[in-house]
Parts: structure tokens; C-alpha cells; sequence
């Protein structure tokens, strides 16, 4: 996106002037369109076989990046920023700090004091024209407590239950590591504690599923591919799930997902394509796909997803849940396949708000060297416990680019958000103002060289003896576009970062959130064909994933929370 006011032609060289000098009131606001085919069948194999050959590949991965207007020949003067790092920030009023090295159950017991009190009688709703209600994580405590009822006979329910959606026809798999034994085995240890009195946490026998690329033993990691497990032997759990382990969570097994998590919409020909409950003939986004729908079922109250380019927040949005991507550096990794990087963590999925705060408190806490490099401030939640800490939400300003908000494939979905706004304004005072964000296409430019050269160099040692054949058509793709990224291209994505940082942070002097739909559109409809064989869709892509890659670029924490449907 080359805007005219600051940047200027060297012959076929572009030289940005320092962000610091970009006069922001002469940004033009460019729609952003991915120009690529949509294949599948037949012309998706043949587009593949020409991608993986060698100066024919080269070829049309440089003639398709020349289209969609890559950052090639482009002088940028800042230095590289090879990790998210952004200044300490200013304590924030009516919220409680966390302690990193503390035991996880007594973060989740601090986090419970922070939440407003609960009804939890409400749940025993006896009237069948009621309206389908998410049970919460207090409430299931809350029954457990009460004897209404036990983790071992929820258990029994749970198990009917996903036995019944591995029996659909077509197949449209949940759970694609599952040993009803298993789960059994810990509902039964949950239910002991809470007959003894002696439960660990509120999250004592609470259903959580986990996306197939983290590490939960004694399940393997696929990583939604039917052999990775035979070269990703897994011995102990993620630390995130060790975390849970030690809450009394239920883990109930290894959720389906978009291959590898390199796409977005959910399709995987590999154990077949998890349905969106809302509507089957649709995607439930991805790649953490499996993990959105099981919550959005009503099976789980909570999910463990990762986003590396909105693999939590996507699938959640269009499952109609919610999907915290936490702050870089937030989750320790170890454990899961894509263990290092730049962009990717690991995040809850919850039905609530309340939960994902529960869900954070027991998997937050980085790596001894991410806290070495990145001196991160304590982590903190906000106290709502009270009226009066209610009443600190009117004192947040939130930063409105307009033209990119409303670049959405129908009015309903800006109309919807704006309407959460106008409410927020309405009920807590909260002020909405007008913000620009330059540079938006180079920051996609940014995050795809980013994420690419990341994974790919974690991939080559099992793709490079001859087990790429064995990938999907459309991850086949993907790595094929990964390849043609050069040295040079990464660290001028990394010049990119640094750039974007600095615009972001100068927004965040004056705002304390940037808000936008979460996805351009709702969920798209499923092909029939793709189903089989795959589809590549670039267009969806960018549509799905326009407005969350600051999160996954800057490493800021995100959140996608449901405000509406549309008419279908």
C-alpha cells in the first residue's frame, strides 16, 4: 500500500520515511483484497503439483506476491524488532495482580474473588421452551457442591453424548484423540475429592477439551495429521496442561483442527471437518476449530486453543463464543508442536467472559527466558467484584478506525458492533474515539512472512524426507508460498514490526482499546468437494483474518466475544 505522502520512489525502490515523521491525517484507507484463485477437485492437485515444482513453483509464488503487492524493494529505516516488545504500562486502576510462580489453583481462587457474585440456581431451568443456556464454570461447581449431581454422572452424559456426534452423518469429528476410560478415570478421582471435601480448585472436575498441538498426555499430538504423532512422540503434558492438571480440570481429549494450523476455515480431509453447531452446512473457522465447536455444543465449558494469525479468536467468533488470545510471552509454550516463535500462543475458549478470566489464571505464567528478555509486568485481572469496580469500565476510551471497521462483507456485522458500542456508552460511559492505523496492508505482508518462515523452520526436518506428499493439498500450498520467503524478506517484516509498534503504541497513548469486528464475515458455507479433497481460498482468508493480526504481530493481547448473528 504505497501511500504517496511519505513514501518515495528511488527507481524501482520504495523508502518509507521514519514512522515517527508519517503525518498519520494523510493516511488513505485502501481496501484490502487478496487476488488469488479459489481451487478445489481437480484444479486444486494440478495447482499443487505445479507449486512444489521447482522453477515453475518459483515462478507463480513470485508472480502471486507481486499481485498482492509484497514488501519487496521497499527501504524501511527502522531496525528490526525480531520479538514483540513494547514498554512497561501504567498500572491500571480496580485490578488484582497475579503471581507468576504461585501455584495455579491459588491464581484461580484469587481470579474467582474477582467475579461478581453468581446465580447458579438459574441453571435448573424445567421449562422446554427455555432458551439454550451455556452452563458456566461456577455453575457446574456449584452442582457438584450442592450434590445435584457428580463429575462421574456429568461424565456418563458427556461420553453419550460425543458418541452421538461421532455417529453423524457426514462425519464431522470433535474429539480425534478420545478414550471414554480416561475421562472416566479422572471424573471419578474429581468426584472422590469433592465427597471427601478436598476438591483443588473451582475448576475441580470442569470438562476441558484441547486443541491436537498440544501435548496432553496419554493422547499423541497430531497436529490434525493421521502420522505426525509418529515423529512427535509425546512423554508429559504441555506445561499449560500441567497447570490444569493441577486444578482438578477433566481433560476429555485432543479436538480436532485445521491441519498443521495453517488455514483458518477448519477443513480437514484427514479425520473429516468439524461442523459449526449453529449451523452444520458452515465452517467453524480454525485453525483451533474443533476446540470452538465443542464449547460452542454446550459439551465443554472450556477449550485450549493456539492462535499463531487468529486460530482462537477466528473459530470463536464464528462459533459465537469467546476467544482470549493472551499477551506474547503470557503461556509458557513448552509442549506444544509449534513450541517457539514470534506470534503464536496459547489461549482459552471459553462461553464467557467470566470463564476465559478463570482459564487464564491457571495457564498464565511465562518461560524463565521469556521473562529474562521481555521483563514483563505482573500479570493482572480485573476485580469486578464489587459496584464500585464496575464503575471504573466508564474511565476506558476505545479507538474506532471507521473505514476499516466498516470494511466488512455486510452491514449487519458493523451495525452489530457498533450497537455493543453505543450500548457501552449508553449503560457504562465509555467514550469511543476516531483513530487512523497506517500501514495495515504491510502489516499483513508482515505477519505472513512471519508466521511462514516460523513454521517452516520447525516443519523442514519432517517435510524434507519426502513426507510432504502426505500433507493436505491446501497445507502443501502454504508451505510451498513459506519457501519462496527469503532472509531478506523476514527481517524487513521484522523492520515492518518495529514500524507498527510505534503507530500502536502512540494510538494506546490515547486509547486503552482498539475495537473492530473480529471477522469480516460470518461463517462461510462448506463445499462439498472440499470436504474430500481440500480447498485453497485465499480470498476467505484475508476476509477472516483482516482484523487480528496486530495481536499476533505486536504481541497484544486480543479477545473476540459474541455480540450477534446475522439473518441466516
Amino acid at each position: 500500500m504505497v501511500y504517496l505522502c511519505y513514501l518515495l520512489e528511488m527507481g524501482k525502490k520504495r523508502v518509507m520515511l521514519p514512522a515517527s515523521e508519517v503525518d498519520i491525517t494523510t493516511v488513505k484507507y485502501t481496501t484490502q483484497r487478496i487476488q488469488a484463485p479459489y481451487l478445489t477437485g481437480f484444479w486444486l492437485k494440478l495447482f499443487v503439483m505445479l507449486a512444489e515444482t521447482p522453477i515453475i513453483g518459483s515462478m507463480i509464488m513470485i508472480f502471486l506476491k507481486k499481485m498482492n503487492r509484497g514488501a519487496e524493494n521497499t527501504v524501511i529505516p527502522e531496525a528490526p524488532m525480531f520479538v514483540p516488545e513494547f514498554p512497561p504500562q501504567e498500572s491500571e486502576p480496580d485490578v488484582v495482580c497475579l503471581e507468576e510462580d504461585g501455584k495455579p489453583e491459588e491464581r484461580v481462587e484469587l481470579a474467582l474473588q474477582c467475579l461478581p457474585d453468581n446465580n447458579a440456581g438459574s441453571i435448573w431451568i424445567t421449562d422446554p421452551a427455555a432458551p439454550f443456556r451455556y452452563w458456566k464454570i461456577r455453575d457446574y461447581a456449584y452442582a457438584y457442591r450442592s450434590k445435584l449431581t457428580a463429575p462421574s454422572q456429568a461424565t456418563e452424559n458427556f461420553i453419550s453424548a460425543i458418541e452421538e456426534s461421532n455417529n453423524q452423518n457426514p462425519l464431522a469429528p470433535l474429539l480425534i484423540s478420545y478414550d471414554p476410560d480416561e475421562v472416566r478415570r479422572q471424573a471419578a478421582a474429581s468426584t472422590q475429592r469433592f465427597e471427601e471435601g478436598s476438591e483443588l480448585s473451582i475448576l475441580d472436575g470442569i470438562f476441558i477439551a484441547v486443541k491436537d498441538d498440544i501435548d496432553c498426555y496419554p493422547y499423541p499430538s497430531k497436529g490434525g495429521r493421521t502420522w505426525f504423532h509418529e515423529i512427535h512422540e509425546v512423554k508429559k503434558d504441555a506445561v499449560c496442561i500441567s497447570r490444569l492438571r493441577n486444578c482438578g480440570a477433566v481433560l476429555v481429549g485432543k479436538t480436532n483442527m485445521h491441519e498443521l494450523g495453517l488455514g483458518i476455515t477448519g477443513n480437514n480431509t484427514n479425520f473429516g471437518t468439524t461442523r459449526n453447531p449453529h449451523a452444520p452446512d458452515r465452517y467453524t473457522g480454525g485453525s483451533s476449530s474443533g476446540s470452538a465447536a465443542i464449547v460452542s455444543s454446550g459439551l465443554c465449558s472450556a477449550a485450549l486453543g493456539t492462535d499463531g494469525g487468529g486460530s482462537v479468536r477466528i473459530p470463536s467468533s464464528l462459533c459465537g463464543v469467546v476467544g482470549l488470545k493472551t499477551t506474547y510471552g503470557r503461556t509458557d509454550m513448552k509442549g506444544l508442536i509449534f513450541h517457539y516463535g514470534t506470534v503464536a500462543i496459547v489461549g482459552p475458549i471459553t462461553a464467557t467472559v467470566e470463564d476465559a478470566i478463570l482459564m487464564y489464571a491457571a495457564i498464565l505464567g511465562s518461560s524463565p527466558a521469556e521473562r529474562i528478555s521481555l521483563k514483563p509486568g505482573l500479570p493482572c485481572l480485573p476485580n469486578l467484584s464489587s459496584s464500585e469496580s464496575w464503575c471504573s469500565l466508564g474511565s476506558l476510551c476505545f479507538g474506532k478506525y471507521t473505514e476499516w471497521f466498516n470494511d466488512v462483507s455486510s452491514t449487519e456485522i458493523s451495525e452489530k458492533c457498533e450497537d455493543v458500542l453505543n450500548q457501552l456508552s449508553e449503560k457504562h460511559g465509555c467514550k469511543t474515539i476516531e483513530i487512523v492505523i497506517p500501514e495495515l496492508h504491510e502489516m499483513h505482508n508482515a505477519h505472513i512472512v512471519s508466521i511462514g518462515s516460523e513454521v517452516l523452520s520447525q516443519l523442514n526436518p519432517y517435510v524434507e524426507d519426502g513426507k510432504s506428499a502426505r500433507l493436505t493439498n491446501d497445507t502443501r500450498i502454504n508451505l510451498a508460498l513459506f519457501r519462496s520467503f527469503t532472509a531478506s524478506d523476514y527481517v524487513v517484516a521484522q523492520c515492518l514490526r518495529q514500524r507498527l509498534m510505534y503507530y500502536h503504541m502512540e494510538i494506546f497513548k490515547k486509547v486503552d482499546v482498539i475495537v473492530t469486528p473480529t471477522t469480516v464475515m460470518t461463517a462461510p458455507i462448506i463445499s462439498p468437494t472440499a470436504l474430500t479433497v481440500g480447498e485453497t481460498n485465499m480470498p476467505i482468508t484475508e476476509n477472516l483474518m483482516r482484523f487480528v493480526l496486530a495481536g499476533n504481530l505486536l504481541g497484544f493481547p486480543a479477545i473476540s466475544v459474541p455480540v450477534g448473528y446475522d439473518k441466516q
